[in-house]
């Protein structure tokens, strides 16, 4: 029968839906049943594409002694971390300050008023490796909760005072500068890989962040060393098993410092960010390996990710089922000599094996190995024949809710690759999925717009959206806006970036990952530091320095540069867990860039003229393109035609250059 879970919008919430644990959704009726009863919450945090999620759930939660055990002694609590990333990052907080690490599932066990005592990640259902099993450990808390309570609540609530009492201001006096910046880029090249590319050790993640602030630090300083570990490291992965060599997308992370194994499930911000950072690539270099793991990062989104409803899916899980009815990790990814042999011919299946790195030991488990492409261009007949017969196996499932902030960081990918490869079907996409989210996502009323941090099948999800949800849509708005020259995407992001001003940001300029009026919960999460994705902290400070450019507004570069009083601080210290934050850093050196094309729709120079200020590698240049004198953008507002023709403004601060009908020129202006 299934439990409360039933009604959720989550895939993962619903994976749990016939557990025989008696699960609730993360809700006040959940507490008051524990207050009632007299016992703990025990609260489960993952995701849907969680590996050790799953297996904790196989072994444990659909177990129906552990279950009624559970069921007896404690309310269950179930939460998707991407869901409500502000319950995940409190309880993490919390998980790495007692117990010096983190990770999914995440287990917490605490009072009815949300107060933790005692923490974990991942227990197996037997004593393994010095672990205790999840029954023991259910079952030394309830001894504790029956027996000490007087302890428990000690400890709950010293453990609550000190998160409480965490607050983060500026991080540093303000805005950082060229001494910064410059120790940040010292910092790197002391952590990188020079052989394997990427930083630091294994397991190593896509440090997309990091490389976007490299981009931007060699377009702004010339530095090569910037652009040359820019470029090895997405080689390395482009070549690596962390790319898909066959039906394209990165996974999640590498498990060795090679790029060689991945974690094999597939996060949509991961492709995003990445996509972009390749077409920046091919951008500032021309790049022809670039441009097509761009394009193909771009074309597995849309083809892989894509909901019916316009938006893009949160993941691909890294399990899947095996020909002989189990159930593993990369089973749809990995091949043998032996089965590409089957697949392709004695010869032709030699021939894969060498181009792709396959041995009869392997680099995974069990003697399959993971499609790698040390050398060369890919074989699109071999690469066919792979891709047709992989599509026989079983596919990895799909979180298929939307997420505001992904779908935010997606939107400004396709945008700008469309608009730099000359494929207009990808910025239909983009903005097939900006509808979306001012349709279904967006609510107006008269405290401003409120976002839902995610929808399912056309339905919006219950949980508000958090700051990097408000800051990545902004982001996405934007680069929409400035490949479309539709200006309604611009009044759009303005809407929620006086929203980060009014709802989200501190007395002292600092920025909260929950608005003022959001559920309280034990503590208000503020993060900073770049992790997977831009930290809201970070995006926000990106989106609304690119809003004061284009608008002018003093308020919201004031706000970005609050903002980024923390790179000031933790960039030289930290500067792989600030990427995107030194990269807004480049852009506010850099003024940014104001660029406003005028002429009429259609017109070859103006086409010529836009395509030249997009494709310029200025730090976070804004472009506004539209009618002379047009009302669709303030930038363009008293810029006429130059003789007749269409033209090209170039301005900081709203100061500008003479105009220029010729594209050359322009990019000469926006490289100086």
């Amino acid at each position: 029968m299934a439990n409360r879970l039933a009604q959720a919008t989550s895939p993962y919430l619903l994976q749990h839906a016939e557990n025989p644990v008696d699960w609730w959704p993360w809700e006040p009726a959940a507490f008051e049943e524990a207050r009632r009863r007299g016992v703990p919450v025990f609260l489960s945090v993952g995701y849907s594409s969680c590996h050790w999620c799953h297996v904790l759930a196989h072994e444990s939660f659909e177990d129906a002694e552990t279950a009624a055990y559970m069921n007896e002694h404690f309310v269950s609590v179930k939460v998707d971390r991407e869901e409500r990333p502000d319950v995940d990052a409190v309880y993490m907080e919390a998980v790495q300050a007692a117990t010096g690490q983190g990770g999914w599932p995440m287990s917490v066990w605490m009072t009815a008023d949300g107060e933790p005592f005692y923490f974990g990640t991942y227990f197996p259902p037997e004593p393994r490796h010095g672990m205790p099993s999840f029954r023991q450990v259910l079952e030394g808390v309830h001894e504790a909760w029956t027996g000490r309570p007087e302890e428990v609540a000690e400890v709950a609530r010293k453990i609550t005072g000190d998160l409480a009492s965490r607050s983060l201001a500026h991080g540093g006096q303000g805005v950082p500068g060229e001494e910064e910046l410059a120790q940040a880029l010292l910092g790197l090249v002391r952590e990188y890989d020079e052989k394997h590319g990427g930083f630091g050790g294994a397991p190593k993640f896509p440090p997309s962040m990091v490389l976007e602030f490299l981009l931007r630090h060699h377009a702004r300083t010339g530095a090569e060393g910037a652009l040359e570990m820019a470029a090895h490291t997405a080689e390395a992965m482009a070549r690596g098993g962390i790319w898909d060599q066959l039906g394209g997308g990165f996974a999640r992370y590498s498990v060795d410092r090679e790029f060689t194994v991945p974690h094999f499930e597939k996060m949509l911000y991961d492709n995003a960010l990445l996509c972009r950072v390749y077409a920046h690539l091919w951008r500032a270099t021309g790049s022809g390996l670039a441009r097509r793991i761009a394009l193909e990062t771009a074309d597995f989104m849309v083809n892989e990710l894509r909901t019916p409803e316009g938006g893009f899916a949160s993941a691909l899980d890294a399990d899947s089922d095996t020909a002989d009815g189990g159930h593993a990790e990369g089973a749809f990814y990995v091949w043998t000599p032996g089965q590409l042999r089957e697949v392709l011919g004695e010869q032709d299946g030699a021939r894969a094996a060498e181009l792709y790195g396959v041995t009869e030991e392997g680099t995974f488990e069990e003697g399959a190995s993971v499609l790698r492409l040390p050398a060369g261009e890919p074989d699109e007949d071999l690469r066919a024949r792979l891709l047709a017969a992989r599509e026989t196996r079983p596919r990895p499932g799909r979180d298929d809710k939307v997420v505001a902030a992904w779908n935010g960081l997606a939107i400004a990918a396709l945008a700008e690759t469309g608009a730099y490869f000359d494929r207009p079907d990808l910025v239909e996409r983009a903005t097939e999925a900006a509808d979306l989210l001012v349709r279904l996502h967006m609510d107006f009323g008269a405290g401003g717009v409120r976002l839902h941090r995610t929808s399912r099948d056309g339905r919006a999800g219950t949980g508000a959206g958090v700051l990097e949800d408000y800051a990545d849509v902004a982001e996405g708005f934007l680069a929409l806006a400035a490949v479309g020259g539709e200006g309604v995407w611009l009044e759009f992001a303005g809407f929620l970036l006086d929203m980060v001003i009014d709802r989200f940001t501190g007395d002292g300029g600092q920025l909260y990952d929950t608005a003022h009026d959001a559920e309280r919960l034990i503590r208000r999460p503020q993060d900073p530091t770049d992790n997977a994705a831009p930290s809201g902290w970070s995006a926000a400070a990106g989106a609304l320095l690119s809003y004061a450019a284009h608008t002018g507004s003093p308020a919201h570069r004031s706000a970005a540069e609050g903002a980024l009083g923390v790179v000031k601080a933790l960039g030289p210290r930290a500067p792989r867990f600030i990427g995107w934050g030194l990269a807004v850093a480049e852009a506010l050196l850099d003024g940014p860039r104001e660029v406003a094309v005028v002429g009429a729709r259609g017109d070859a120079r103006r086409t010529a003229l836009h395509r030249a200020a997009l494709l310029a590698t200025a730090p976070g240049a804004v472009v506004a393109v539209g009618e002379p004198d047009g009302d669709e953008f303030p930038l363009l507002a008293a810029r006429p035609l130059l003789d007749g023709s269409s033209a090209a403004y170039v301005c900081r601060a709203f100061v500008c250059e003479a105009p220029t009908t010729d594209d050359t020129e322009l990019a000469r202006k926006l490289t100086d």
